[in-house]
C-alpha cells in the first residue's frame, strides 16, 4: 500500500542546505498500523507530510496504492488525495462556520459526491465517533476532543485507502487521548484502512502493530508488534 525508496527533503536555512530527512527507505501492507516515533526536530511531520503528498521530496519517491506520487502534478495529488487519503491534523482543522455535519460533508462535496446518501452516510460516522447527537454543534461548542472525534469521521467520509494522522492526540487530556486511540483502532480494523500517525503518546506507539522510529531525519529502527 505505500513505498517509499530513498525519500530525502532539504531545506534552504540561512542560506545553507539543511537536510531534514535521509535514505528513509520502508514498505507498509495493506491494512497496516503503523506509528512513527522519535524526538522533536527528527523528520516525523516533515514524513508524513512527504507520504500525504503534501509536499515534494528533494530525492526518492513515494508510491501510495500503486500511484507514485512524483507522476503526479499539484492538482493530480489533490485528487489523489481527495479520493484515497485520509488526513487528521493535531489542530482539528475544522471549519468553524460550519456545523459537525457540514464539516464531514465538505470532502463528499468536494468530490461531488453528495446528494441523496451523502448526509446519511456524514450522520453515520458521526455515530459511529460518538457524536450522533451533535451532529448540528458548531466546532466552538465541541470540546477538544470532539473537535477531534468530527475530524476522524471527515477523514473517513471518503472511504480512504490511507489515513495520516499527525499527532492526533496531542492536544488532548489522557482520558479523551485514550477514547481517541482505541476509536482510530476500530476504524482501521473494521474499515480496512492503512493508518500511519505520527505521535509522542506512548500509549498509541504500543497500540499499533509497528513502530518506525526516527532519529536525526533517519530511521534508527522499524520494529513489528510481538
Amino acid at each position: 500500500m505505500i513505498d517509499v525508496r530513498g525519500l530525502e527533503q532539504t531545506y534552504m536555512s540561512g542560506g545553507r542546505p539543511l537536510t531534514v530527512l535521509k535514505d528513509i527507505g520502508f514498505s507498509v501492507e495493506p491494512r497496516g498500523f503503523v506509528a512513527v516515533v522519535g524526538p522533536s526536530g527528527s523528520g516525523k511531520t516533515t514524513l508524513l507530510g512527504l507520504l500525504a503528498g503534501l509536499d515534494r521530496p528533494t530525492a526518492g519517491s513515494v508510491t501510495l496504492d500503486g500511484q507514485d506520487l512524483a507522476a503526479l502534478d499539484e492538482d493530480g495529488r489533490a485528487r489523489f488525495r481527495a479520493e484515497r487519503v485520509g488526513f487528521v491534523f493535531q489542530t482539528f482543522q475544522l471549519i468553524p462556520t460550519l456545523t459537525a455535519l457540514e464539516n464531514v460533508l465538505v470532502p463528499l462535496e468536494l468530490r461531488r459526491a453528495g446528494g441523496d446518501g451523502a448526509g446519511a452516510r456524514a450522520l453515520d460516522l458521526l455515530a459511529r465517533v460518538g457524536l450522533g447527537e451533535r451532529a448540528h454543534h458548531y466546532p466552538a461548542q465541541l470540546s477538544g476532543g470532539e473537535q477531534q472525534r468530527v475530524a476522524i469521521a471527515r477523514a473517513f467520509a471518503n472511504e480512504p485507502k490511507l489515513l495520516f494522522a499527525d499527532e492526533p492526540t496531542g492536544n488532548l487530556d489522557a482520558d479523551t487521548g485514550h477514547q481517541i486511540i482505541e476509536l482510530l483502532e476500530r476504524l482501521n480494523r473494521e474499515a480496512g484502512t492503512t493508518l500511519v500517525l505520527v505521535t509522542h503518546d506512548p500509549e498509541l506507539a504500543a497500540r499499533a502493530r509497528r513502530v518506525i522510529r526516527l532519529s536525526g531525519g533517519r530511521i534508527v529502527s522499524d520494529t513489528a508488534a510481538a
